[in-house]
């Protein structure tokens, strides 16, 4: 059967990756609860397709009823919230098609940008692959849900300083959103028991072809890696997502 977690206690903080601006130190009140929610949401609290109520969150956020719609607003941004004109807020729905296009579309662009980056990445470059490589590995032998946030955020670093050495910042923009988009989906499935994943091996297998500038190589490393999380969605048994 599916699991769903119970709502969250009141003004229940949500795991906080370091260094992130919309984390527990977020400079506003709206920013905070958009943090809160939004971890919530990844989280499972609030499952696909769950109507937000404004007036029952806001006690649950410790927050006014504006500053929720301007945190539930920006989730529409992200789009993990859809706002339904009158009718108010719910999550937005998961579905093995939605993963599918997500990584579809995210291969497509940041297997490209890998490749010119290993091509063309000087000495800094690979000093910031090597620094960002370091810090995640910290986080994911193995990923935990106790260390789920963290590893994101460092995980997140990774990938956009392999790229880094060509990305635009519209590049950056895109995945950024992207990546996004796949947390819920790679959050589930870190509670999938089967089949076996070491993302770090993957993660190590990128960065060494990355670093012998085997761009071909690397490229094949990294769709074989964005597209891992969709195979083990693709082949979990039934009754084991939330969707």
């Amino acid at each position: 059967m599916t699991t769903v977690l119970p709502p969250p206690a009141l003004n229940a903080p949500a795991p906080a990756p370091p260094d992130e601006p919309d984390g527990p130190q977020a400079r506003t009140l709206s920013e905070h609860a958009y943090y809160q929610l939004r971890q919530h949401i990844i989280e499972g609290h609030y499952p696909p397709g769950t109507k937000l109520r404004v007036e029952r969150l806001k006690d649950v956020y410790g927050v006014g009823a504006g500053t929720l719609r301007e945190a539930l607003t920006r989730l529409v941004s992200d789009a993990l919230v859809i706002a339904e004109g009158q009718r108010g807020f719910r999550v937005t729905p998961m579905s093995v098609a939605d993963l599918e296009a997500i990584t579809r579309l995210r291969i497509h662009i940041e297997v490209d940008a890998l490749r010119e980056s290993v091509r063309c990445g000087d000495a800094a470059w690979e000093q910031r692959v090597r620094a960002s490589y370091e810090a995640l590995s910290t986080w994911e032998q193995p990923v935990s849900m106790a260390n789920r946030a963290a590893w994101e955020t460092c995980n997140r670093r990774f990938h956009e300083a392999l790229i880094s050495a060509a990305a635009s910042p519209w590049t950056y923009l895109v995945l950024r959103m992207l990546s996004q988009q796949g947390e819920r989906y790679r959050r589930v499935c870190i509670g999938l028991e089967t089949p076996p994943r070491d993302v770090h091996v993957e993660h190590q297998c990128i960065f060494d072809a990355a670093l012998q500038r085997a761009d071909a190589r690397a490229a094949l490393a990294l769709e074989d890696h964005l597209s891992t999380t969709l195979m083990m969605v693709r082949n979990a048994p039934a009754g084991t997502l939330p969707f």
